[in-house]
């Protein structure tokens, strides 16, 4: 069924060749957009939680932009809307960047922002979860704000958020894939050029779900040792406390639920 991926094309490359191009854009997209992301977020999610209302309402209003629009309508507002609003000569020079940076960097930019909102609320959430007692005795042992945050409250949240980042950083590997309407030719998009020349549209996109597939894994496995490795003693994994409850709601010992059991 692969068979035509090891046929040669016109150029005198092979269709699995076009497909490793798109998976090194998408990785190359995916990577560098997750550290922007994950920056941007964590400033972001900081700035939710301080007792600073001007920086807390920039962060929420920060939030709810970039969460609150389509990944797809941004793609385009920095693609296409960008250059148009900005001087002359600087959206000149930004229209005359050459394929494929030209559509490489808004793609990034747009990647990177979008899951920044997204982290951010995770960032949040995790400091938030932290007993108030933590940023009590930071400031007891004469701590002050950005040290409490830095040194106390920064890296327990991170810690606690890992599990729910794991979403994220499979999210940011589909949402490559947005990329193709400006014109980047990552993994989707060649798996669509592909499907067109040789009409095995199976074919085609079969190989690439199975590499979106394969990267989701790799992704999964490495944010679950990650966890494993930066685990809080004395709180409970997420599958554990799930298999808790599962427990919990199976009769022991052969003990009908009171609902069940017979009046004598």
């Amino acid at each position: 069924m692969f068979g035509v991926l090891f046929e040669q094309t016109a150029d005198g490359q092979r269709y699995i060749d076009w497909l490793l191009s798109g998976l090194g854009w998408t990785l190359a997209l995916a990577f560098f957009g997750w550290w922007i992301a994950f920056a941007v977020g964590l400033v972001v999610g900081i700035g939710r939680t301080v007792q600073n209302r001007f920086f807390a309402a920039l962060a929420r209003l920060y939030v709810e932009i970039f969460r609150n629009i389509p990944v797809l309508v941004q793609m385009f507002l920095w693609y296409f809307v960008l250059p148009e609003i900005l001087p002359d000569s600087l959206g000149n020079a930004i229209k005359q960047i050459p394929p494929p940076w030209g559509s490489f960097f808004p793609a990034l930019l747009c990647l990177g922002l979008y899951t920044a909102a997204r982290i951010a609320e995770q960032v949040r959430a995790g400091i938030e979860a932290l007993p108030r007692g933590q940023a009590e005795a930071a400031n007891a042992l004469g701590l002050g704000g950005y040290l409490t945050y830095r040194y106390i409250i920064i890296p327990q949240a991170l810690r606690l958020i890992v599990p729910s980042l794991t979403s994220e950083v499979m999210g940011i590997y589909k949402n490559t894939s947005v990329a193709l309407t400006i014109g980047l030719m990552e993994l989707t998009a060649q798996a669509r050029q592909i499907s067109e020349v040789t009409f095995q549209t199976f074919t085609a996109f079969g190989a690439a779900t199975l590499i979106y597939l394969a990267l989701a894994l790799i992704a999964y496995q490495s944010m679950m040792l990650i966890d494993k490795a930066v685990h809080i003693p004395g709180t409970a994994h997420a599958r554990d406390i799930r298999d808790q409850e599962l427990t919990a709601e199976v009769p022991q010992g052969g003990v009908l639920p009171d609902a069940m059991e017979v009046v004598k």
